[in-house]
């Protein structure tokens, strides 16, 4: 659903990392994981790519042996450690100053800018109503997964975790767009929100206001029965009263059908 539209593929955020100045040091784990230096990509093994983006994903400091465990966890603990110690030489012989190594924990150094961080920021003002409805939001940093080629557990978790804010975070920003008159903008953010969860009910009742606020009835009710048939197809479900609700009427249909 509208993943094809250029409009709609996930840029990163960088004007918004440090008042559209980009940083010196910047790290992409949205739709990919890159460590960028000076504007530069860095080239960097595997390992040190996992040290990096664990590290990342933890806002405080992580203990090293903490990070040694879950990193190499079929490896004894000395090779492990040594594993460890390795991978951080490797990061701080490409990327002086990428990892905080001071004392017994581990984290980013605090000038390092990180996508992910920037769009939980972004999309908590959304949720909040904290967001300047002065002028249209891009909604791009809300349209890229956390890794999406990353199957580590506690990758999954944080994917799930952000997954479930950007999502809502793009329901919200259509419903203001649409509040404001912004229906192209609109329409983008409710196309991204049903691009992440196709069986996601209320972006297709999003995106089914979008369209009554045009006019575009035939539009709204073929949102609905594409709603219909996926729940149906994939969950042996039917839409909701607030679904059915929302098209009742429309062009002699019944919706309890």
């Amino acid at each position: 659903m509208g993943g094809t539209a250029s409009s709609l593929r996930p840029r990163p955020p960088d004007a918004a990392l440090s008042g559209g100045v980009a940083p010196r040091v910047q790290l992409r784990l949205l739709n990919m994981f890159e460590v960028l230096s000076d504007g530069v990509a860095v080239s960097l093994p595997l390992g040190a790519q996992r040290l990096i983006a664990f590290v990342a994903l933890h806002e405080r400091p992580v203990q090293r042996a903490y990070v040694a465990g879950m990193l190499w966890l079929d490896t004894p603990d000395a090779r492990a450690a040594a594993n460890l110690r390795s991978m951080l030489w490797r990061i701080q012989k490409r990327t002086p100053g990428l990892i905080d190594t001071r004392g017994h924990g581990l984290r980013l150094a605090q000038e390092v800018a990180v996508d992910l961080r920037v769009a939980e920021r972004l999309a908590r003002l959304e949720l909040d109503g904290d967001a300047d409805d002065g002028g249209t939001r891009d909604p791009s940093p809300f349209a890229a997964d956390l890794l999406p080629d990353w199957y580590d557990d506690w990758v999954l978790l944080e994917r799930e975790r952000f997954r479930q804010l950007r999502l809502r975070a793009l329901e919200v920003l259509c419903e203001r767009r649409l509040r404001s008159g912004q229906i192209n903008e609109a329409l983008e953010a409710g196309l991204l929100s049903l691009a992440g969860e196709p069986l996601r009910e209320s972006a297709h009742r999003a995106l089914v206001r979008v369209h009554l606020a045009e006019g575009n009835v035939v539009e709204a009710l073929r949102q609905y029965r594409l709603c219909r048939r996926l729940l149906r197809e994939q969950l042996g479900i039917e839409p909701t009263d607030q679904m059915r609700d929302l098209v009742r009427g429309l062009d002699g249909m019944e919706t309890n059908r």
